[in-house]
This record gives structure tokens, C-alpha cells and sequence, in this order.
């Protein structure tokens, strides 16, 4: 099978992960990244789309046609946000860009880069997991294809892929000698950048038994 791909977040630890196993994978036939500034990785089968309106695409619609899978890897920190922004920035802006592809594309699989602990009842007491759910559980009741919300864990950064976030960027300076023992211990938490792109690539060309990934059936999907 060959797949056409487009990517949200790819200049993130996430999407970067993603976009570098899509370009190494011989399945995906064409990757399309969309942000507002540029990943900074060329490549034959890569075209990249600057757009500053994450909440418009009218004017993108040409482009965003023709495809069969979207990563979505974009996402915020709830730190320092009341529940009205964070959902405009989660909820509000994943939302108008599944619209618009499942608008252009009604064949697509949409895999959404969630997190663990995200709370599918919408009614629990962390803000940032009630928002994360309540945008799975919209995702997963609009008629796409195939819809697969992924809550990773901790993810190793692999093959130089780097977050932009100083406090994660220590946290990983610690863990990453351990996480070879972590994984073996809890493989229900820990995963790797490249699990989750492999994972991705694999959810969107065969499917997976649930909709809802943790760690472990990342990992899992991973290996094929």
C-alpha cells in the first residue's frame, strides 16, 4: 500500500520523530508538513506548507486534498492557562483541521498525538486531561475512515531528534541511560520517538484492534 501523509507539528520532538520515519518508509508515498515556520529537512518525497491561521485553511484547500493519513503532533502545555485557552488551543484548532481534511478527504485516517492520563469522561479533576478527552472523543465521533488517539508516555527522543523544552530536554539527559531498564520494568509508560512514528505509519496502512494506543500498544503497533 502506498500512502500520501500529512503532518502537524513536525518541527516538535513528536512530529519530527514521525516525519523522519515516513521519509525512510517506503510505503508512504508523499509526506505533507503544515506550520508556521519551516522544519528545516528536505527531502524528494517532503513538501512543506507555511501557514500562520490554525484555525483557517480555505485558502490551502488544493493542498490539502489527495491524502490518506494526518499525524496530528501538535499540541501546547496546559502551564500557565485557564481551561478557556487551553481548549481554544487543543480542542478549537485540532478540530478546524480534522474538519477541513475530512471535508477534502473522507477516506483519511486521523492519528492524534494525545498523552497519558488524557480523561475520556471529560469530567475528572486535572483541566488539561478533560480537554485532551473531550478532543479524542470528538475526533473519534467524526466519520473518518479510521480515527486513533495515541497517549505515549515518556518518549526517548531518538536518531537526534530533540525537544524544544529545557525542563524536558534535563529530564531526558537523566533518563536516557536508564531507559533501556525503564522499559523492561513498566513497558506500559515508556516508549521512543521512533516507536511512535513506526506506530503511526503502521495504525495508518493496517489499522489497530482499539482506537485508544497507550505505550504499550504503541510499542506493539511499532513491531508490526
Amino acid at each position: 500500500m502506498s500512502i500520501n501523509v500529512i503532518i502537524f507539528g513536525a518541527s516538535g520532538m513528536v512530529g519530527a520523530g514521525a516525519l523522519l520515519e515516513c521519509l525512510a518508509d517506503p510505503r508512504v508515498h508523499s509526506v505533507r508538513v503544515i506550520g508556521r515556520s519551516s522544519c528545516g529537512v528536505t527531502d524528494p518525497k517532503l513538501e512543506e506548507i507555511l501557514h500562520q491561521d490554525f484555525f483557517d485553511y480555505t485558502a490551502l484547500q488544493p493542498r490539502l486534498a489527495g491524502l490518506d493519513a494526518c499525524f496530528f503532533c501538535l499540541g501546547v502545555s496546559a502551564a500557565g492557562m485557564d481551561e478557556a485557552k487551553y481548549q481554544h488551543l487543543t480542542y478549537d484548532l485540532t478540530l478546524a483541521a480534522a474538519r477541513a481534511l475530512l471535508a477534502l478527504n473522507p477516506g483519511l485516517t486521523f492519528c492524534y498525538i494525545s498523552g497519558a492520563g488524557t480523561d475520556s469522561t471529560e469530567r475528572g479533576r486535572s483541566m488539561w486531561a478533560r480537554v485532551k478527552g473531550k478532543t479524542e472523543n470528538a475526533l473519534l465521533g467524526l466519520p473518518f475512515k479510521a480515527a486513533f488517539m495515541f497517549r505515549p508516555g515518556y518518549i526517548q527522543p531518538m536518531k537526534g531528534v530533540q525537544t524544544k523544552v529545557a525542563l524536558y530536554k534535563a529530564v531526558y539527559t537523566v533518563l536516557s541511560p536508564l531507559y533501556p531498564v525503564l522499559r523492561r520494568l513498566s513497558p506500559g509508560s515508556f516508549t521512543t520517538s521512533v516507536n511512535v512514528g513506526r506506530a503511526l505509519i503502521n495504525v495508518a496502512d493496517r489499522g489497530y484492534p482499539r482506537n485508544i494506543l497507550v505505550a504499550e500498544d504503541i510499542n506493539l503497533a511499532a513491531d508490526g
